[in-house]
């Protein structure tokens, strides 16, 4: 599903050229993801989700350094609420639930947070406090204080983020395995699910 095509638009100079590679070689692909995912996923939750696809509408000048698309159940838009995103750096693919710093309740949202036991519920997972970084961490490797510091980060500091999902390198075979690769976020956002619907409904 994935391959060099996808990741070396990340390499194309200047804003315009990075854009339009994200359109051609990228978007489609975000299409398609959500064709297959997004009926269940919308049954899972019992209400209707819709998809937006990143349109980095503020750049101006610089090329952007990553790209996604997100399944929210607001038409309107999703930053504001928690959602679901797929998404690709130049060196991996990241499958998030996300909850990023325009949300407006972040600080009830993270004690709820801080509730989960995310050491034994989701030791394969990945944890990151800012979706415009790479850097994420292996949940079974982070100490426990570690995932609770990013958690209260996320409740009290005004640009924290909190994302939850898997992280999967450029070069993982998973990636140019279409089916292999859906039933991945398919398995990614159902065991994720819990979360969302407790947060949303």
């Amino acid at each position: 599903m994935f391959t060099t095509k996808q990741f070396n638009v990340f390499t194309q100079d200047g804003l315009d050229a990075r854009m339009s590679g994200i359109r051609a070689d990228i978007q489609p692909l975000f299409h398609r993801i959500y064709d297959e995912v997004g009926p269940q996923l919308e049954a899972d939750v019992g209400i209707p989700l819709y998809l937006h696809v990143a349109k980095h509408a503020r750049r101006t000048v610089n090329p952007p350094k990553d790209t996604w698309m997100a399944i929210c159940h607001d038409k309107r838009g999703y930053k504001k609420h928690p959602h679901f995103q797929v998404g690709l750096f130049d060196d991996r693919v990241f499958v998030w639930l996300a909850f990023i710093y325009e949300m407006p309740n972040k600080e009830a949202i993270g004690k709820r947070l801080m509730t989960i036991d995310f050491k034994h519920k989701f030791p394969d997972f990945h944890l990151a406090g800012d979706h415009m970084k790479k850097e994420a961490f292996l949940i079974e490797e982070t100490y426990s204080a570690s995932i609770d510091a990013i958690v209260e980060r996320f409740a009290t500091v005004k640009k924290a983020d909190f994302l939850i999902g898997r992280q999967l390198s450029a070069d993982a075979s998973i990636l140019q395995n279409e089916a292999a690769f859906l039933a991945l976020v398919e398995d990614t956002f159902g065991r994720l699910m819990p979360i969302y619907r407790e947060l949303v409904l």
